[in-house]
């Protein structure tokens, strides 16, 4: 049996939702059995300290290759954008934690995010630059799946379950700003590319 472990709904952060929204992509994809469990302390479960993680029997599998982009804009925005920061991001991230444990803890995650985007050159970019990166990389995407169904034409793949797990996310979340989701609305195969798995993947065909 496999097992997507993260936080609640309501807990969890725009960057590890999409990551284990693309692990659950793609384990039904494979047309394997998918048990979500949401646990407060699944960051420190996982073995690199990352979510989601998959429990396969005896053996724990962490992380399904990132979207660099997409990945270093979403905990830009997430941790770099105080409006963000503050009314979504420390909220969400400290909630399964008692006081003061989860204000110290919310402002130590935000302080090792800070601290990478300094090291990986993006700390000093603006929401505006950070909105344009997203912008090319959605571009260059559009442009790879032109018009077929997946990337890879007729079939579903890892690239799929993927960029299917970051958009979807993006679109669905709530942020301060729209702006992100608006981004890759511009992009109408996108919008279809994501809808086509979700109705594949996730939507009960006996109802």
């Amino acid at each position: 049996q496999y097992v997507c472990l993260d936080f609640t709904e309501d807990q969890i952060l725009l960057s590890d939702c999409a990551s284990s929204l693309a692990v659950q992509t793609y384990l039904r994809m494979c047309g394997l059995p998918v048990q979500v469990a949401c646990r407060a302390n699944a960051e420190y479960m996982s073995p690199s300290g990352k979510v989601p993680f998959v429990h396969v029997g005896n053996q724990v599998v962490s992380e399904l290759g990132p979207i660099v982009q997409f990945t270093k804009a979403k905990l830009y925005i997430q941790w770099c954008d105080d409006a963000t920061a503050s009314e979504i991001s420390r909220p969400r991230y400290s909630s399964p934690y008692s006081w003061p444990l989860n204000h110290i803890l919310a402002y130590q995650k935000q302080w090792e995010v800070r601290r990478k985007m300094n090291a990986i050159g993006w700390g000093g970019k603006t929401l505006e630059q950070v909105y344009e990166d997203v912008s090319q990389c959605c571009q260059a995407l559009s442009q790879r799946l032109g018009t077929q169904l997946y990337f890879f034409n007729k079939q579903p793949t890892e690239l799929d379950a993927l960029v299917f797990g970051h958009l979807f996310t993006i679109l669905t979340t709530r942020l301060t700003s729209t702006e992100l989701a608006e981004r890759i609305k511009s992009y109408s195969n996108l919008l279809s590319f994501c809808r086509r798995i979700e109705q594949s993947y996730f939507e009960d065909k006996s109802s």
